[in-house]
């Protein structure tokens, strides 16, 4: 071999060895993308004994909540008198804590008139947890009453405080 040729052969050896870092071993798949666990929550809401609104008093009552698409509502049926009830289908566990809790509120036509506009959290039970924990304003700083809450794996509902 003319030496030439036989420094280029060597420069190329040398350099190509190095290029055939790019093959290291790493995972096959993209890790699995976690689910939530989904639930089945029975909600219970008490009606005031007195209509606030100037008419709409014989519409349904609807409960709403963070985990919904935005301006859908559940409709709940009439058990008795004052008294609501659903089951809300496909709800995500968020307890125990590591996000922040859901907003739930009904909308409730015996009080449309008042200052909330018909949104309520009180009289309001979910998975069988009676709500405490309450705000009165949303993001936008419109008035409205809302609760917050947590569901576990077993559709029970528990304040975060």
């Amino acid at each position: 071999m003319r030496p030439l040729s036989f420094k280029l052969f060597l420069a190329g050896s040398l350099l190509s060895a190095g290029c055939y870092s790019f093959h290291q071993t790493g995972p096959e798949d993209a890790s699995p993308v976690v689910r939530p666990t989904l639930v089945d929550v029975t909600v219970e809401y008490r009606q005031p004994n007195v209509c606030y609104s100037s008419s709409n008093c014989n519409d349904n009552v609807a409960f709403l909540a963070s985990w919904l698409p935005t301006g859908q509502g559940i409709l709940l049926q009439r058990l008795s008198g004052f008294a609501w009830r659903g089951v809300i289908h496909n709800v995500p566990v968020n307890y125990p804590p590591k996000d922040d809790p859901y907003v739930v509120a009904i909308y409730d036509p015996y009080l449309r008139d008042t200052e909330f506009g018909g949104i309520t959290a009180g009289r309001l039970i979910v998975g069988g947890q009676n709500l405490t924990d309450f705000t009165v304003l949303d993001t936008a700083g419109t008035p409205h009453e809302s609760a917050f809450v947590y569901i576990d794996e077993n559709g029970f509902g528990h304040n975060p405080s």
